[in-house]
C-alpha cells in the first residue's frame, strides 16, 4: 500500500524520495500548479532585511536574483526548507525560524532586540500570492515597514491522476500527506470530482500543521494526525510511529 503524497512539484519529488528510503511505497498527486510572477526590484527601497515564509518564493525569481543587490541583505526564512532555496538563490547571511509565521515574526523580533536588524529599515517581504496569515501587517502593528511583493501563485490543479484514482478504488493507499489548508481543499475537491471522497477521507490524514488538520475534519476525515512542528522532518516522524509500528 501506498502514502499519497499532495505536495505540488517540484516539492513532491524530494517528499516521495525520502518516503521511499524510510521504505514506503509512494504515489504522487500533486493538488497545485506553481507559477511565478513577473517581479521588479524597487531599486530606490533601502530595505534592510528580505522575508520569506514559501521557498517558491525564492524560486520563483531565482533567475533575477543573481548578483541582485538583495542577496547581500540579511534574510529571514520561515524554516529550514526555505532557508536552503534562499542559501541556492545566492543569500549567505540566512536566518531560519521553526517552521511557522509566528515563529519568523518573532525572530524578527528577537534580532531587532539583539541589535541585529535596525526597525528603521523596512524589510521586503517575498510572498505567494494567497497568504495564509497577514505576517506584514502583524509586524506592521509592532512598528515595521513591510513591503509585500508577489513572487508566486498556485493554481489548483483539476482532478486527481487515474493511477490515484485506481488507489483509493483498490484500497491501495494507506495515508494521505497533507502540507497546505490550500492544497487540502484542492485534494477534497478533486476526490469529490472523481467520485472517490468516501474512500478517500476514510484513510488516515497526515497533516503538517492544525490549521491543516482543521480542512479534512471539517470535510469528513476521521482518522487526522498532526505533526509536532509544523516541518516536513516531523510529519515523517509520525508517519514511521503510526505506520512502522
Amino acid at each position: 500500500m501506498a502514502v499519497l503524497v499532495t505536495r505540488p512539484h517540484p516539492d513532491d519529488e524530494a517528499t516521495a524520495a525520502a518516503l521511499r528510503e524510510r521504505g514506503f511505497e509512494v504515489l504522487r498527486a500533486p493538488m497545485l500548479r506553481f507559477e511565478p510572477v513577473k517581479f521588479s526590484d524597487d531599486e530606490d527601497a533601502a530595505y534592510g532585511a528580505v522575508i520569506a515564509t514559501s521557498a517558491n518564493a525564492l524560486r520563483a525569481i531565482a533567475p533575477q536574483l543573481a548578483g541582485s543587490r538583495l542577496v547581500k541583505l540579511p534574510l529571514f526564512a520561515v524554516g529550514e526548507h526555505t532557508a536552503a532555496a534562499a542559501r541556492e538563490a545566492g543569500f549567505t547571511l540566512v536566518i531560519t525560524a521553526k517552521g511557522d509565521a509566528s515563529a519568523l515574526r518573532d525572530l524578527v523580533l528577537a534580532s531587532v532586540k539583539a541589535k541585529a536588524l535596525k526597525k528603521a529599515s523596512p524589510m521586503l517581504y517575498l510572498a505567494g500570492a494567497d497568504l495564509a496569515r497577514d505576517l506584514a501587517g502583524e509586524l506592521g502593528e509592532r512598528g515595521f515597514t513591510v513591503v509585500t511583493q508577489t513572487t508566486y501563485r498556485m493554481v489548483p490543479l483539476s482532478g486527481l491522476p487515474r493511477e490515484t484514482c485506481d488507489a483509493f478504488a483498490a484500497n491501495g493507499v494507506e495515508a494521505v500527506l497533507q502540507y497546505s489548508r490550500r492544497s487540502a481543499r484542492a485534494f477534497l475537491e478533486s476526490v469529490r470530482a472523481a467520485g472517490v471522497e468516501i474512500s478517500a477521507l476514510a484513510i488516515p490524514q497526515y497533516c503538517i500543521s492544525a490549521a491543516v488538520a482543521s480542512i479534512v475534519r471539517d470535510a469528513g476525515a476521521t482518522q487526522v494526525m498532526v505533526a509536532a512542528s509544523p516541518d516536513e522532518n516531523a510529519l515523517f516522524e509520525l508517519l514511521d510511529r503510526a505506520l512502522h509500528s
